[in-house]
């Protein structure tokens, strides 16, 4: 296992910044994801941890070791492609095989370690077929067990289900997670998939424009985005930002939305407003913490749509839009029509309107 520590980490390409001080510490064995958006600088960092790219200032260690000057191929990590790189004139088998030979690793070794991944992967049946004219499921799923079997300290995966079906993703997924937690590992996971970081991932870094903005595990991003990006970027839908403007009658201060309504805010908002310097603030809820229950909202339902077990209810008002996500089995509004809801004071977020961060509620 192995701790890796990225410190006032940057890369530039001419007058373009990929990225800029990043400072991120991933613990040892742990799975952590890069999430963000294509060029947010997710890649450029993965690819200086594996040694294919030098920073242009900062350090990265391994176990306090600075590597900056060390070769990729001495750095002991493991690396899938989203394009996977496999010997197609190679057999399954052989593929497996060749890093480990490479390694020196013993004959009986190999073929127990050969027969355990293909079982995991289920590759067993496709062993000795060549890789050329194999699906690209097939082809992703070699990929993985190709630099997996090395059982490497530090694997980066770099967008390695993209490519793939639903399907495969969905068990893909799985059984990463599975083989991360067998081994160990410390994994570093590149995705522009929000599902594969929060299903995964024990914590996830957002990134966005080469800066990172939030470190944390998948509920407490969820929960409490840093700022009005990360809010909208997770969750599917993302959280509701609504333009807001405080107001305040004998000691209840409370956040008004023009044509909406009002919620009244609890008292650890309250308390986090005053570092407003004016009254407009964004307000923010996610769409699933709507209340059918309750009222102090009203909106235009403009589109109902049924998903499943889930039904997404789109609401405008004026210029002002909001998403809520419902049970299949309650009662739901009609399209065209008038409707009247409430969220929560406790799943209430506000933002600064300028800088877009959020305003931390206190406790005490």
């Amino acid at each position: 296992m192995s701790e890796i520590v990225l410190e006032s980490l940057g890369k530039t390409f001419g007058d373009f910044t990929a990225l800029a001080d990043m400072n991120l510490t991933i613990a040892n064995g742990e799975f952590m994801a890069l999430l963000g958006p294509s060029g947010c600088g997710k890649s450029t960092t993965m690819n200086m941890i594996a040694g294919m790219l030098r920073p242009s200032c900062g350090a990265i260690r391994f176990n306090g070791q600075d590597v900056v000057d060390v070769p990729m191929a001495k750095r002991g990590v493991g690396f899938v492609f989203q394009n996977y790189a496999i010997f197609t004139h190679m057999s399954v088998r052989e593929n497996l095989a060749y890093g480990l030979r490479a390694q020196g690793v013993p004959t009986a070794d190999i073929k127990k370690r050969i027969q355990a991944f293909a079982e995991l992967l289920q590759l067993e049946s496709m062993l000795n077929r060549r890789a050329a004219g194999l699906s690209v499921n097939i082809l992703q799923r070699l990929a993985i067990g190709r630099s997996a079997i090395l059982e490497p300290a530090i694997f980066l995966l770099d967008e390695p289900l993209s490519n793939v079906d639903a399907a495969f993703r969905a068990v893909m997924r799985s059984e990463l997670k599975s083989l991360q937690g067998q081994f160990g590992q410390t994994m570093v996971y590149v995705t522009h998939d929000q599902l594969e970081a929060m299903t995964m991932a024990d914590r996830i870094a957002v990134m966005d424009h080469g800066k990172l903005l939030q470190v944390g595990t998948p509920l407490e991003i969820y929960n409490n985005p840093a700022d009005t990006f990360v809010a909208k970027f997770i969750g599917a839908p993302g959280m509701n930002i609504l333009q807001g403007r405080l107001s305040q009658s004998a000691d209840v201060a409370s956040v008004g939305v023009p044509g909406v309504g009002s919620i009244p805010l609890s008292p650890a908002l309250q308390s986090a407003v005053r570092q407003l310097t004016g009254p407009e603030v964004q307000v923010g809820f996610r769409p699933e913490q709507v209340n059918v229950a309750g009222a102090g909202l009203t909106m235009h339902v403009g589109l109902v749509e049924r998903i499943g077990a889930r039904t997404i209810v789109h609401l405008e008002r004026g210029e002002t839009t909001a998403k809520a996500v419902l049970p299949a089995d309650v009662a739901l509004p009609k399209a065209q029509s008038d409707w009247t809801f409430a969220v929560p004071q406790e799943d209430i977020r506000l933002f600064d309107p300028k800088s877009g961060q959020a305003l931390k509620a206190r406790t005490h």
